[in-house]
């Protein structure tokens, strides 16, 4: 980012707390969620997670900024660990949907709460993935290392609008997985990558799973 008599701006590291608040509300999601019916061991995941938060808020508290392999694998172990569990969660709505001798004293109530939940985490889950991959990570973008980016920002085509040393920060790509969660599609800023696109149409299609599937099979349940 350049000023207006030229000089460059240096960008500014993203905090770690908005990272972290939307993972342990994913959490609390999924320990709050109706359990009747779930597979067996369901809080091994929570654990987990809350366990890989720790040690990634330990290895680089405050600002994102320490751009070491350590410090990127942990944030990675922590996605796939929220991913693998928003996936278990999807696999075990469908079976309560579909397979009626599964779906034992499994009600709307419970339904509607899962689906709930899952459409929040998988909003959640896919907004870390963009948020690590793109250029490299948090770290590498403030560090203006130079990656080429995989989505492209509106604030990167309008920089005049833009404060001096912007650079996308998570709540820009929560921003972004929550509107193509809702309008299964891009709106302001688009991906201009392969894996950044067929990331976002994974996201839309268990979005869409989630909201026709599930909730509206609760909702035709639902005592009158």
């Amino acid at each position: 980012m350049t000023t207006n008599d030229g000089a460059r701006t240096a960008p500014v590291p993203e905090r770690r707390w908005p990272m972290a608040v939307a993972v342990l509300a994913a959490i609390v999601l999924q320990i709050i969620t109706p359990h009747n019916g779930r597979l067996r061991f369901w809080w091994m995941f929570p654990v987990l997670e809350a366990a890989a938060l720790v040690a990634v808020i330990i290895r680089d508290p405050g600002r994102i900024d320490r751009r070491t392999r350590a410090a990127r694998r942990a944030t990675l172990v922590l996605i796939v660990l929220l991913t693998i569990g928003t996936l278990g969660g999807l696999y075990v709505l469908i079976l309560d949907v579909v397979d009626k001798t599964y779906a034992v004293n499994v009600g709307a109530t419970a339904l509607l709460g899962r689906g709930g939940a899952l459409w929040v985490t998988n909003v959640v889950v896919f907004s870390l993935w963009f948020w690590e991959l793109d250029r490299g990570g948090a770290a590498e973008r403030a560090a203006a290392s130079g990656n080429p980016p995989s989505f492209g920002f509106p604030e990167e085509a309008m920089p005049e609008l833009a404060p001096p040393g912007w650079i996308p920060r998570y709540p820009d790509y929560l921003y972004l997985s929550f509107t193509n969660a809702t309008a299964f599609s891009p709106t302001d800023t688009l991906p201009v990558r392969t894996w950044a696109k067929m990331t976002m149409l994974l996201e839309s299609v268990i979005s869409l799973i989630t909201a026709i599937l599930v909730i509206a099979r609760a909702i035709n349940v639902l005592p009158g």
